[in-house]
């Protein structure tokens, strides 16, 4: 069976589910079959495999930031870019090789990219920065086609970064699915670590979680932007300001299909 005839069936099957029929099983075609294949009753917790339950827009919120749009990465991300400040050589959906260990890279690209391309790729891992500027020029050929790049951030990364944040923030899967959202758009963006100055807000939001205060995490994430003011990395001050804003309404009601499971 070719790759296209099953897409076409993966299709027909989401407009089904009244999902978008993107082709791709993602976390919201996952969270469909599981509604219809559970009552809340079945899904103990013993048999729930993901760590947070987040918004369909704060997903969508997440992705835009990282691509912009599907015709954005077409054009301008198809190859490997550098994207400024203190970042890694990135490809497909913010997948920073600077923040993947060589044997990560391999796990979570082996069925989408040649052995040539992966060799090519986990030469480059861990670089930053700097580094990372002048080592991005030795892999721009590679292509990395928006099909391929879905695939490994709703199958691998994307769930990693969800576990992250639930480990790093105890409580968060308490939250509010837009909450939940943001909180993992900036883990996906930032990375776990909470020590140092440069992390002072990510330990504050912490306890934040764990008193359920959507008013001081929004605060906190908004503060964050003192890193990047005036350094010609507005995207940033936008995703933040973007992130706040979801928590600072999360409390709202939600309809069971705009709720995905990662």
């Amino acid at each position: 069976m070719t790759q296209a005839t099953v897409q076409s069936r993966i299709k027909r099957i989401q407009k089904h589910l009244n999902v978008p029929a993107d082709g791709l099983i993602g976390p919201a075609t996952l969270t469909a079959l599981e509604n219809r294949l559970f009552t809340k009753k079945q899904l103990t917790a013993d048999q729930q495999d993901f760590s947070l339950t987040v918004s369909a827009k704060g997903l969508s919120q997440l992705v835009k930031h990282e691509i912009s749009s599907a015709a954005y990465y077409r054009r301008f991300l198809s190859n490997p870019v550098w994207p400024g400040g203190q970042s890694g050589v990135t490809i497909g959906v913010g997948y920073d090789l600077g923040y993947n260990s060589a044997s990560q890279i391999r796990k979570d690209w082996a069925a989408q990219l040649s052995e040539l391309e992966l060799a090519k790729l986990t030469v480059v891992a861990g670089l930053k920065g700097q580094a990372a500027e002048q080592a991005v020029k030795g892999v721009k050929d590679i292509q990395v086609p928006l099909e391929n790049a879905e695939q490994v951030f709703y199958a691998a990364t994307l769930p990693r970064y969800a576990k992250q944040t639930r480990k790093a923030y105890p409580g968060v899967e308490k939250l509010f699915a837009d909450a939940q959202a943001a909180l993992l758009s900036l883990v996906y963006n930032r990375g776990a670590k909470m020590t140092g100055s440069s992390r002072k807000e990510m330990a504050a939001i912490k306890q934040l979680v764990v008193n359920r205060d959507y008013a001081g995490i929004a605060e906190q994430i908004k503060a964050m932007k003192r890193l990047w003011e005036n350094r010609g990395l507005d995207g940033l001050l936008k995703r933040r300001d973007d992130e706040a804003r979801l928590v600072r309404n999360a409390d709202r009601d939600y309809e069971d299909d705009e709720l995905v499971r990662v």
